[in-house]
Order: structure tokens, then C-alpha cells, then sequence
């Protein structure tokens, strides 16, 4: 297990801001007296979001402080869990999946891109767009190879799609969010060889798509 440290350059403080702090409040209640400090990892995540995407010290130390609880407590979460960025992220957190399924199917080949693109690991681009971290299992390895870029993955990547994504990204471009083939979750790639009289080859088309679509469409209507 790798040690992870807190960044060296930290802001001076950290103070929610009104919303998120009401937020906070509200999320504490939830707790009884004394089983607070449970609350923990919900506002630790939201601290990290308000600091575009990282952790410093003095947010961490805040939490605690809201929670009643031992400030290395807080610490000792912050840093434990791979979920918090402790030094500074791009506004394009990308974390490429190197797992095996993943190696197999041209992570690799991801991999050369961004180091070409972005830089070393670790390294936010002058511009403040991007950074990169290769962890492991993300959990959608019949996509492979795959990225998670801030909340959203992109899958069925391959050195085109990628580059054209990562060049969209940055030029403010709308862009497709899971498979970049068009599949529509981890059908073969040909499309369904099985359930096709309820869900079409296509995944979409069968009465069962139909029918799930008429609930979506009602629920929102309603």
C-alpha cells in the first residue's frame, strides 16, 4: 500500500460555503449524539468537491471540527481512502484503469497518450485542464480499456477516441459519456446473442426496451 502524504503547499483555511454548510448541518443530523463523527466521509467528499476536487489540511482539520472528533481521526480517513485527492487535481481528474483486463485491451497504449498529452503522473498541466493517476479496478472490464474523468467513465477507448475526447474536453466541447462504440452496456460488441425477442440485437429496440422507456417517460411526466 502506498503512503500518501498531504500536499506541501496548503491554503491558509477553509470555510464551507453557506449552502454547504447547510448541507453539512444536515447531513450531522442525520447521526444520533455521539455517532457523529459517522458522518465523516460525506463531508470530507463534499469538502473536496468545494476545493475543486482536492483535500487540503485546513478542510480536513474543519470537518473534524464539525464532528467533534480528533483532527488525526479526520486525517487518518482523508488518507486512507484513494477517493480524496490530497494535492491538487485538473479540472479533468483522470483516473486510467491499469488492470489486467484493461493492460490486455490497450491501456497501454492510453497510457503513452498521456504522458505525451498531460505529462508524468501526478502533474496538472499548466492550464489547470488536466491530470492523470493510473489506479486499479474501476469495475467496468468488459469495457475495457476505460477511464473515469472526474465522476463519469469512458469506455471502450481506444487511441482515436481518446484523443479526439481528451481534445473535445479541452476546447469546452459536449462530449459522450460510457462506451464510445455505441454500446449501450456490456452487450457483445456485435450486439445481444441472447434475450434479443425482449430487448432487440440492439439492446434497445425489444418490447422489454419499450416498456422500460414508457416508465421513465411516465415517471417524469408525472
Amino acid at each position: 500500500m502506498s503512503v500518501r502524504r498531504l500536499a506541501e503547499k496548503q491554503p491558509e483555511s477553509f470555510e464551507f460555503t453557506p449552502e454547504n454548510k447547510a448541507w453539512a448541518e444536515r447531513e450531522i443530523a442525520k447521526y444520533p449524539p455521539a455517532r457523529q463523527a459517522s458522518a465523516v466521509i460525506s463531508l470530507l467528499w463534499r469538502a473536496q468537491k468545494q476545493c475543486g476536487n482536492w483535500l487540503p489540511r485546513p478542510a480536513i482539520e474543519t470537518v473534524a471540527e464539525m464532528l467533534d472528533m480528533p483532527k488525526i481521526r479526520a486525517l487518518e480517513v482523508a488518507t486512507f481512502y484513494t477517493m480524496f485527492n490530497l494535492e491538487p487535481v485538473g479540472r479533468c481528474y483522470i483516473q486510467l484503469c491499469g488492470t489486467t483486463p484493461c493492460m490486455l485491451r490497450g491501456a497501454e497504449e492510453l497510457k503513452t497518450i498521456l504522458r505525451k498529452r498531460v505529462g508524468e503522473p501526478g502533474r496538472v498541466t499548466a492550464d489547470g485542464m488536466f491530470s492523470w493517476d493510473e489506479v486499479e479496478c474501476l469495475g467496468a472490464c468488459c469495457n475495457a480499456p476505460m477511464v473515469q474523468i472526474n465522476e463519469d467513465y469512458y469506455e471502450d477507448l481506444t487511441p482515436e477516441n481518446f484523443n479526439a475526447l481528451l481534445d473535445d474536453l479541452a476546447a469546452g466541447r459536449p462530449v459522450k459519456k460510457g462506451s464510445q462504440i455505441g454500446r449501450v452496456s456490456s452487450e457483445p460488441v456485435g450486439g445481444l446473442t441472447a434475450l434479443t425477442t425482449l430487448y432487440g440485437v440492439d439492446g434497445r429496440s425489444g418490447p422489454a426496451s419499450a416498456r422500460a422507456s414508457d416508465v421513465a417517460r411516465a415517471r417524469t411526466e408525472g
